[in-house]
């Protein structure tokens, strides 16, 4: 008879032996294997975020499911690193059945809520409430192939681009790009640009929490097969001018904080960084850049097709439970509503814009 135990316990106190199945079980059943489904990204938030769990779903005594999640008051839980993460779910071993509530039950969770939940996460897909298209760029046939389909689809923007490219090297100095650039000042400087940017839009600064500060950095030193940080930088002359910092597994890079130096504004440095960081991707034997769920413009000309992610919660009786739904489900259908009509999706971008424009006229304190 089989027998399931689940154990609960932080990700400093994953063992050696459940790392390395951890590492298999995601290697076997994710080809596209995602850097923020990996153990050190879950071990990164451990040490950034008091309430990072991990359940091990244990059969006849051997690991067949992990389950990272953050543990917050009333029972409130949410997936690992949400906020900052581009993937969710759990790692579990093919065949294997888990019932979800027990696992909610077993982890002292009355709701477990995600936003960037991949697809084949069987165990959670009955609870998502929204899908969305997150944009990827498919390099398994080399940098040349993908050059092939972005003439043929997005003629203009490589045309374009490249202009742009050779203008910026007149105006500001010879060009120089970096896959893996390993200074800590250019980290701190694309943070600052990155910050800027999201106080610029009216959006969250996600620079502003310390959480995210800490971990970004730290995961800047990690270099393992299965998530490493990737700094990538174009420079005119000794200047930083664009720059990315995102995650990268053996076979995937996951796009995370692009930004650039509003002085170039003009020359499109950002699209410039991203084709050279596309080329050097392939070269690396990457196979897939993960652009993120979200809307914009050099997504939609750069992508060649699309994942699809789901948002939505697990919930079981408990006062967590009560206070998830109040919080976000009369939230969640206006924004709904509000994304499916495309007037009314362009007026609150404007009023983003407009909140930006106000936080830049205000002066700090």
């Amino acid at each position: 008879m089989t027998v399931q135990h689940i154990d609960v316990i932080r990700p400093a106190e994953l063992s050696p032996t459940d790392l390395k199945l951890w590492g298999e079980l995601r290697a076997s059943t994710a080809p596209e294997a995602n850097p923020f489904m990996s153990p050190e990204f879950c071990q990164a938030i451990g040490r950034v975020r008091q309430g990072a769990r991990v359940a091990v779903v244990r059969q006849d005594g051997e690991p067949v499911c992990f389950f990272p999640f953050e543990r917050g008051r009333w029972g409130r839980g949410r997936a690992i690193g949400l906020g900052v993460s581009d993937s969710q779910g759990a790692v579990l071993r093919p065949g294997v059945v888990v019932d979800p509530y027990e696992l909610l039950r077993a982890s002292s969770l009355s709701v477990w809520e995600f936003n960037h939940l991949e697809s084949g996460q069987d165990l959670f897909l009955p609870f998502a409430t929204g899908r969305f298209a997150s944009p990827v760029i498919d390099l398994t046939g080399g940098y040349a192939d993908y050059e092939t389909l972005l003439r043929a689809g997005s003629r203009t923007f490589l045309k374009t681009t490249r202009a742009q490219e050779r203008r910026l090297a007149r105006q500001a100095g010879p060009l120089r790009f970096v896959f893996d650039e390993r200074s800590p000042a250019v980290l701190r400087t694309l943070m600052a640009w990155k910050s800027a940017q999201y106080r610029r839009t009216g959006r969250r600064d996600r620079f502003a929490q310390d959480w995210i500060n800490n971990l970004v950095r730290m995961l800047a030193t990690t270099q393992t097969p299965s998530c490493s940080g990737l700094l990538s930088v174009l420079y005119a002359g000794e200047r930083p001018v664009a720059a990315h910092f995102g995650l990268r597994s053996r076979t995937v890079l996951s796009c995370w904080f692009p930004a650039y130096d509003r002085d170039f504004a003009t020359f499109s440095p950002g699209r410039v960084l991203y084709l050279h960081m596309i080329e050097a991707a392939a070269a690396a034997g990457i196979g897939m850049l993960d652009l993120g769920r979200g809307d914009a413009a050099y997504k939609d000309s750069l992508k060649t097709r699309e994942l699809t992610v789901h948002e939505g919660a697990v919930l079981r009786a408990g006062a967590g439970a009560a206070v998830h739904w109040l919080s976000h489900e009369p939230p969640r259908a206006v924004r709904g509503f509000v994304r499916e009509r495309p007037q009314l999706k362009a007026a609150a971008l404007r009023t983003l814009a407009m909140v930006g424009r106000m936080r830049d006229r205000t002066p700090s304190p």
